[in-house]
């Protein structure tokens, strides 16, 4: 461009300057301008609030206001935007007494008069700041003036007013919008009925959503899912199921938000099984944890450990082994440190996939981050290596368990006695039957069935033999006695 002949104008590099800003490319943007200046283009009042909101953005307002001195040695003047954009500046840089002051100056002053953009500038900067207070002072002032805010300068103040627990007060301004004029929107609404919902206000929650409908303003599933997260967080998963329920019914898809806050609500009350099932009968859209957990991050949703948990669990059903690790992955970046859960987890779902090997490795691998194996993991592992045969490595973690304090049940000692009999190890069986006996265990009915076919199947070819085998009589005994009392 800079070789171009002619030269481009200001106009040409104003829009190749607006193109370069939205693609948020701002310290290139000022470079154009400096080559634009070296090349003696002439610079127009837009060009230079242009330049004034890229330092603004880079949090160097310092360097805008020097551009303004710029506008009054060309013997421009500087009108309402390139005004809003240094309030804005100044709020981006936390100087809020500054920007407050310059709004007040432009005022007293009439540098210029503010629009709607002015005064949203100034009331989302103050309520962003914590200045909530002020910033709702100011909306009284302005309805004093000619200059008259609009439904997002008034939806922002009560947004802030409910987070900052002040609910009645932002009940009162809803009053005093309406009684203006002003009709509030969804957007409005939503914020008041959270700020209820948090309090646990449900009556009054329930009678705006009322007043809301007689104004014929739509629920959309913001609102629901401000409902349906109000009950899970409060324990009362079966009126968030009621919830969902109307929105159906009212042929609302449940979005991605509706699904993970039921998710969250089911696991905080122990429901686990029915927080798997959600996600399994999920739409397509939803099947994939990975895509899930993308559409969460869209949707600014911050999942806990419990729901990490569960969306692995998915992907380990679904035998998405790779992307379970990539979500394991996500979750330490996240800062989220898995737990024996989450493990437990991702070890079965290798286990099931035939990857043992891997399993192991990652079963070694938790002392080192501080994680001590419960005895399902024990089980989920040896019952694995039992089914490829390693009986050895199978009964050296039972002698681990024992030496870990984590002791063994009747699952792991019925799992051990199948290992052992499948691969014909007659006397192993009956000391794991002896062991599990003196622990209090009985053997269920496969371990003693497999058990009585293996000895009578011995005593029979022994027999034919003639070899004597003098612990046969014991362990068929053995054998008989633990069946008759399951």
């Amino acid at each position: 461009m800079l070789r171009m002949r002619p030269k481009p104008t200001d106009v040409d590099f104003n829009r190749l300057l607006t193109a370069v800003v939205k693609m948020k490319q701002y310290s290139v943007a000022l470079n154009l301008f400096d080559e634009m200046h070296q090349l003696g283009t002439p610079v127009s009042e837009y060009t230079l609030t242009i330049v004034i909101n890229c330092y603004c953005l880079l949090n160097r307002v310092h360097f805008g206001f020097a551009i303004l001195g710029s506008f009054f040695k060309r013997g421009y003047e500087p009108n309402v935007t390139t005004f809003t954009t240094l309030i804005k500046g100044l709020f981006l840089d936390d100087k809020v007494i500054d920007a407050e002051k310059l709004f007040k100056k432009l005022l007293a002053l009439r540098l210029c008069e503010p629009n709607e953009v002015t005064i949203l500038t100034v009331i989302n900067g103050l309520c962003k700041a914590g200045h909530t207070l002020t910033a709702y002072d100011l909306l009284g002032l302005f309805e004093k003036t000619t200059w008259k805010p609009n439904v997002k300068s008034y939806n922002t103040v009560i947004d802030s007013l409910c987070k900052d627990r002040m609910v009645d007060e932002a009940l009162q301004l809803l009053a005093k919008m309406i009684d203006k004029g002003i009709s509030p929107n969804i957007v409005t609404y939503n914020s008041v009925v959270q700020g209820l919902c948090n309090f646990g206000r449900w009556k009054d929650a329930k009678d705006l959503i009322t007043r809301m409908v007689d104004h014929k303003v739509s629920l959309d599933v913001i609102t629901f899912n401000i409902l349906v997260d109000a009950f899970c967080k409060e324990g009362m998963v079966k009126e968030a199921e009621d919830v969902v329920e109307i929105m159906m019914q009212r042929n609302m898809s449940p979005n991605v938000v509706t699904y993970t806050t039921l998710i969250d609500g089911y696991s905080l009350v122990g429901q686990i099984d029915k927080a798997r099932k959600l996600l399994d009968s999920m739409p397509g859209r939803f099947a994939d944890g990975l895509k899930l957990f993308k559409d969460m991050q869209a949707e600014q949703v911050i999942p806990n450990l419990v729901t990490y948990n569960t969306l692995l669990h998915g992907l380990c059903m679904n035998k998405q082994i790779a992307e379970a690790f990539s979500f394991l992955h996500i979750m330490e970046e996240k800062g989220v440190n898995p737990n024996i859960t989450t493990y437990n987890t991702l070890i079965h779902g290798l286990c099931k996939d035939g990857k043992v090997e891997i399993a192991r490795d990652v079963f070694n691998s938790l002392p080192c981050k501080g994680l001590q194996p419960d005895v399902q993991l024990y089980n989920i592992i040896i019952g694995s290596l039992c089914q490829e045969g390693l009986v050895e490595e199978a009964k050296c973690l039972l002698v681990e368990m024992d030496k870990s304090r984590c002791a063994p049940n009747s699952w792991t000692y019925n799992v051990c006695i199948h290992g052992v009999l499948r691969r014909k190890l007659l006397v192993e069986a009956k000391t794991l039957l002896d062991e599990m006996y003196r622990q209090g265990f009985s053997p269920d009915a496969t371990s003693a069935s497999m058990l009585l076919d293996h000895l009578q199947d011995v005593g029979r070819r022994t027999a034919n033999v003639g070899v004597h085998w003098p612990d046969f009589r014991s362990c068929v005994s053995s054998a008989k006695n633990f069946k008759n009392r399951i």
